[in-house]
């Protein structure tokens, strides 16, 4: 198929919310919009064993996180996700050189990392009412998350993992098989707090926020090149 041109395309394409984004202001008191097309590396290995923890380390640049919490490094945010998972969120355009220095960190150790991009997505929100759209959509005590917290939990029918890296916002992992059920869920239990799909902050605002590339933020609602 000499003709075959592999494209990229956010999980939430099909609500165009690029066209939708409008500028945040505190009249928002629900506001959310998608992080597209990060990178997502999934690590299985036990991570109470010395030389996985310091080959995952010398990858990421982060410390192995505690259970149900995140770190931060060059390489990205590294979220535990259970005793023998992390989940690296990393930039989309260093996939391949995180995923060879993983297979060479991992010689000879009972661990390996495999690239998870195309089944994640993530979603930030904020506002002064987000913790009350959380109460809608999950059982969880999510007044208690602190920053620096990684809870997976239920949110409505579905699973998702919500990180606290700042007290006015916080940011759902979701898988693509459920991100068109879960946005039209948030955007159901936030209407009535003035929701709106709202500019992202700046790239330096957070460790997750300064993963997106600028240009396919701007293309997320198109089809681009792989």
């Amino acid at each position: 198929m000499p003709n075959f041109q592999p494209s990229l395309q956010s999980p939430l394409v099909n609500f165009n919310l690029a066209a939708e984004t409008v500028l945040a202001d505190n009249s928002q008191l629900a506001r959310a919009n998608e992080l597209p097309l990060l990178g997502y590396i999934a690590i299985r290995g036990e991570l109470a064993d010395a030389a996985i923890a310091a080959a995952v380390s010398s990858v990421t640049g982060a410390a192995v996180p505690a259970a149900e919490r995140f770190s931060s490094g060059e390489g990205g945010v590294l979220v535990w996700v259970s005793p023998d998972e992390l989940l690296l969120v990393t930039r989309r355009a260093e996939l391949g050189a995180r995923l060879a220095a993983f297979d060479a960190a991992f010689a000879g150790l009972f661990a390996h990392a495999v690239d998870n991009s195309g089944g994640l997505t993530c979603v930030s929100l904020s506002g002064a009412e987000h913790v009350t759209v959380l109460r809608h959509m999950g059982v969880y005590d999510f007044e208690s998350l602190a920053v620096g917290q990684a809870v997976s939990t239920v949110l409505g029918k579905a699973g998702g993992t919500v990180l606290r890296l700042e007290d006015d916002g916080v940011f759902l992992l979701i898988r693509r098989s459920f991100a068109d059920y879960l946005w039209l869920l948030l955007r159901k239990v936030a209407a009535p707090y003035n929701f709106a799909v709202a500019q992202l902050p700046p790239p330096s605002k957070n460790a997750l926020l300064g993963l997106l590339d600028p240009k396919l933020v701007s293309a997320a609602g198109k089809r681009v090149p792989a």
